[in-house]
């Protein structure tokens, strides 16, 4: 799919035609299978709580064994979620921030990079001073790093009738010399009903040319509001290269409502972590009290085997349980729209 030309039919030939055909044909999405393809079970650390900073630190340490295998002679990039400027509550909280690091800095001794790619036109050092992050500098050994200026790969995305689409996609994703963790809140989403750690690295990845192509937007389809379809299909696509190695999910307060940026505050005190992200953001959409057979790229996800979304295959650590921390969140206001990922595949010749 990278580095050469393709057409049409061999575009959509290929291993992902399997989940196009789900999303073309499917009225809801089914509670995945246990097929072979399927992965095995999944542990997802639990924590209820009201102090932010220490809850993320508690939610990490029963996963402390995955995260040092994982991270080896890696380097640690923290990837959190930015989406706009003047909008605290879209953001991932710095105390988020400092309780990961607080966990990671016994056991990981390099330098932690502190990565953001912004839709924002802002730019991410301005927008590290508006959330709080500065101070985070000095109080550990961190850099900051704009990705939007970083090299790019090549990547092709469904676009208008379902043509071959090239974007960008930053490098640093796809480099297995990182080890991703990606940090986020619980919100709400005017496209893809909800977005977690999964979004949050995966449109991380297309750069945004501040004076140039924003790539993230062309992820949404011709148009930016032809259909939902497109966005939640195209995150599946990227997410076959691009997944954080470790998800955080920050549930002390979320966003509900018109999220991801509009949205009203959720006093929720919880926090979850696990290495696959499928299996996190599961536990996280049931926390919000959204059916998972309504969020379409996770579910696209789960078919190609990309990680664990059947709750009877998650296990969680820890002593709450997720079922008593349970909130309904008022969905964004076009959520009528946003379903029809499920039947619409719009295509014009």
């Amino acid at each position: 799919m990278h580095g050469h030309e393709t057409t049409r039919r061999g575009f959509l030939g290929g291993a992902a035609f399997g989940a196009l055909c789900f999303a073309a044909g499917a009225v809801s999405a089914p509670e995945p299978s246990d097929s072979a393809e399927t992965p095995g079970e999944a542990r997802v650390s639990f924590i209820a709580g009201t102090d932010r900073r220490e809850m993320v630190r508690r939610a990490l340490q029963p996963v402390e064994k995955e995260i040092r295998e994982g991270i080896r002679d890696r380097q640690v990039v923290v990837k959190t979620n930015f989406v706009a400027e003047g909008t605290p509550l879209c953001a991932t909280h710095p105390d988020a921030v400092r309780g990961l690091l607080d966990f990671l800095a016994p056991l990981y001794k390099k330098k932690i990079i502190l990565a953001e790619s912004s839709a924002s036109s802002q730019g991410i050092m301005k927008l590290l001073e508006t959330y709080g992050y500065i101070p985070l500098k000095r109080e550990y050994d961190i850099e900051f790093l704009e990705l939007n200026e970083q090299p790019t790969s090549p990547f092709f995305i469904l676009g208008k009738n379902l043509y071959p689409q090239k974007i960008q996609l930053i490098s640093d994703f796809l480099d297995p010399k990182n080890y991703f963790i990606s940090i986020t809140r619980l919100k709400t989403h005017n496209v893809v009903v909800a977005t977690l750690g999964l979004k949050n690295m995966v449109m991380g990845s297309p750069r945004k040319e501040y004076k140039g192509v924003n790539y993230k937007s062309i992820m949404h389809g011709p148009n930016n509001t032809v259909s939902p379809w497109y966005l939640n299909y195209n995150i599946f696509l990227v997410a076959q290269r691009v997944r954080p190695q470790f998800t955080v999910i920050d549930g002390l307060e979320g966003m509900e409502g018109n999220g991801p940026i509009e949205g009203t505050p959720v006093t929720h005190g919880v926090a979850l972590a696990g290495p696959d992200v499928l299996a996190v953001d599961r536990i996280g959409t049931e926390l919000m009290g959204v059916d998972i057979a309504d969020v379409g790229y996770l579910n696209f996800c789960s078919n190609a085997g990309l990680g664990q979304l059947a709750r009877k295959k998650i296990k969680i650590i820890g002593t709450e349980d997720p079922a008593n921390h349970i909130i309904k969140y008022r969905m964004n206001e076009n959520i009528g729209w946003q379903l029809k990922w499920k039947t619409d595949m719009v295509v014009k010749e």
